[in-house]
Formats: structure tokens, sequence, C-alpha cells
């Protein structure tokens, strides 16, 4: 349901400098060879492959950055630097450890014979023009973009990453550093779903806390929907008086679904709604609004984020690989299975013997935002009665990919 509601973002220009992490929108190919030009592999002496083990006179010396006016005659070489351009004449650079020099001659070292091409990058050695160097869907990281750079690139085609405006709704938060009255508690939530959007690639953009008020969450609603492509909320979804969002979504758009049975995450709830211009009418130039209202139990939260919004957002911004990746880890101890819902439950991983171990976080109750601090994984527990023993395997989805190396 959430794919048909979300699609890369247009391509935009980004600059070298901010492009780090974002996806190719399209095909890459050279303008021109690289290098351009024959360049020396290392520092040495140029010459003539030909004339073998003879001493040659040395004539001037060809440094990296500019082109000298210096021909390789037979008998003769010229010093050079690593990534200088070959003067005309010569075939072969000799590195400097190979050779002796002294009063204006070089004299190179007994050994395997100099062949012609040795020492020397020809054009179009690395890229040829023409040449696919990079794929559209690609994600840019270091080499990427110094490849780039490379051919001479400035800035580069990609997939805009959304803008994700995220709230919490309730009269008890407060933000942290702010004194708590009676009855009030600090807002977690929003801080570390600002937090999960920048990790997951989108661009964070804060709306604070509202107050569960009708006016309020309206005046919210069109304030996001004017300025984000992706809007994110906690809590006003479960069956209290006070949870006023989601027969608001309901009213103002279409709510595709309003429960999932799992464990923790049950009233998370899915909607889209049109996309408002800054005056507050309808922008038919623009696509639905994805909006997913979390529950606003912190560690619900974030669970449902890691489940359904991650996903969302790296589609929106171009990647291909949207999910939490997924490996099999043997349980650590026994746990306990819940005969109504499947359950995300949070482990810690070990390596044993050459295979993943999972363990509990302890209490999984889904205001126990401790239980998924130091988390590694989501372990997926099947919906069933009884216990599963120590040692069987279940499928953990990763929160840090870093368990795939190494």
């Amino acid at each position: 349901m959430i794919r048909t509601q979300v699609a890369p973002l247009p391509a935009v220009q980004a600059p070298l400098s901010g492009a780090l992490g974002l996806v190719l929108a399209e095909d890459l190919r050279a303008p021109a060879d690289q290098p351009p030009f024959p360049a020396s592999i290392v520092d040495g002496f140029a010459l003539r492959a030909v004339d073998g083990d003879r001493p040659r006179r040395l004539v001037g010396q060809q440094m990296a950055g500019y082109v000298a006016d210096l021909t390789v005659e037979p008998g003769t070489a010229v010093r050079i630097t690593t990534g200088a351009p070959i003067p005309p004449g010569a075939d072969a650079v000799a590195m400097v450890e190979r050779a002796d020099e002294a009063d204006g001659w070089v004299t190179l070292h007994s050994g395997p014979a100099l062949r012609p091409g040795e020492g020397i990058r020809a054009i179009g050695a690395d890229v040829q023009a023409g040449q696919q160097v990079l794929t559209a869907g690609q994600t840019l990281g270091p080499a990427e973009l110094g490849m780039l750079a490379s051919l001479g690139r400035a800035a580069v085609p990609v997939h805009r990453p959304p803008v994700v405006g995220v709230f919490s709704t309730g009269d008890e938060l407060v933000d942290p550093g702010q004194p708590l009255a009676p009855g009030q508690i600090y807002d977690s939530n929003r801080p570390a779903l600002l937090a999960a959007v920048a990790r997951a690639g989108g661009q964070p953009l804060d709306l604070g806390i509202i107050a569960d008020q009708p006016g309020a969450l309206e005046q919210a609603l069109d304030a996001a929907l004017a300025r984000a492509d992706l809007l994110v909320t906690s809590g006003g979804v479960s069956m209290g008086e006070l949870d006023l969002l989601k027969p608001l979504l309901a009213r103002r758009g279409q709510v595709h679904f309003g429960r999932v049975r799992m464990k923790p995450g049950k009233p998370l709830t899915f909607a889209a709604l049109p996309a408002l211009r800054d005056n507050g009418a309808v922008d038919p130039d623009q696509s639905a609004r994805p909006i997913f209202a979390l529950p606003g139990n912190p560690v619900s939260a974030l669970v449902t984020f890691q489940l359904f919004v991650r996903p969302a957002i790296r589609r929106m911004a171009g990647h291909a690989a949207v999910s939490l990746p997924q490996i099999n880890a043997a349980l650590g101890h026994e746990f306990r299975l819940d005969r109504e819902r499947p359950e995300f439950h949070r482990v810690t991983l070990r390596r044993e013997g050459g295979r993943f171990v999972a363990l509990s976080t302890g209490s999984q109750a889904s205001s126990r935002l401790l239980s998924a601090a130091g988390a590694d994984g989501l372990l997926v527990l099947e919906q069933a009665d009884g216990i599963l023993p120590a040692g069987v395997e279940r499928p953990v989805l990763l929160l840090d990919d870093l368990w795939l190396s190494g």
C-alpha cells in the first residue's frame, strides 16, 4: 500500500560537496579521455627503451602541471615526476630507484630490459571518452564523487531527498530542558524520529509539539502539507477521547490502514492527504502527501518508523534497497511467543563460532525506550503460543548494517 503512494522525487542538480549519500538520477558518461595525455606513473626518467642500458644525457625536467619544451632524442633522457606528461620521443619511464644520476648523465641499473610503455599511463587508460562511468540508482560515496570530480563535474543530477516533517501530539508533552508541571513528561519521540529521518536519508523538519485540540491539529497539518514531502506524527491514533488525529486524517484525505497486527505498534496509521500551497489551497500540481501517524509510545514509534517510514523515505530518495537488511541468528536464550500478534523483539547481537546469536534487551514494554537503546536489530518472532528454545534460528532485521561486514 505504501509503495503505491511514494515514488522517487524528481532530479535536481546537487554540488559535489552536498551529494554524499544521495542517489544518482541518470546514467553519466565521460566527456573526455582520462588521462587526456600520456602521463608518467612514477618519479623517474623519460627515455627511449630501445637505447638499452647505455648512459643517457639529461636534457631537462618535466614536472606535473605544465608541458615543457623538451624532446627525447636518441641517447637522452628527461627527469619526470608522477603525473607529468610524457615528452615527445620518449616511450618509457625508468623509476628513479632503477637509475643513477651524476654529472648530467643517467645510467640504468642492470636488470630486466625496459620495455616500451613501461611506467606510462596511456591516453584513456583510466576512462575513455563516452564510456559510462556511473549508473542511475547508484548511491554516491567518496569514490563516486572523486570520479565525477576527475571528469570535471562540479554538480551531479540526483534524486532530491524528501523533506520529512515531524511533530508530536499531546498536552502532556514538554520539550527537554523545560520545567515539568505535574502530569507532564518530556517529548522523546520527536528528537528520536528527527534523528531517524536524518539517518534514513531524509531532510528532517521539526514541527514541534501540537496540543490535543482540533484547531491546533488542523493548523499544524496545513503547515506541514505546504512544507513537507512526507509527514510523521506520534500520538493521537489510539482509542482515547483526545486521540483526534486519525479522524482528522480520515476527514481530510484517505486512510489506507489504521491498525497493524504487530507488536509493538498496533495503532500505526498510514494516510495520504492533498498537498497544499502556502495560502492553504490544494496544489493540483503536487502528488498527495504520505502521512505516517505513529503510536505515542516511544518504542512503538521507533519500531514502526524502521519498518514502514524508513522504506518510504528511502524510496522517495531514489534508493532501490529500502528495507532493513536481514540476517538469521540463533536465539541466545528462550523467547516467549505472543499468541495474538507477531513481535519485533529488540535484541543485541554477538558472534559465536561463525554465527550470530541474538539476546533480548530486557523488558519489551513499548514505553521502555531503554529496550531500544543499544539494540542491534529486531528479532522477528511469529504469532504463536509457546516458547522458542535457545539455539533456534529466527530472522533479525539489522538496525546497523555494520554487522554485515567483517
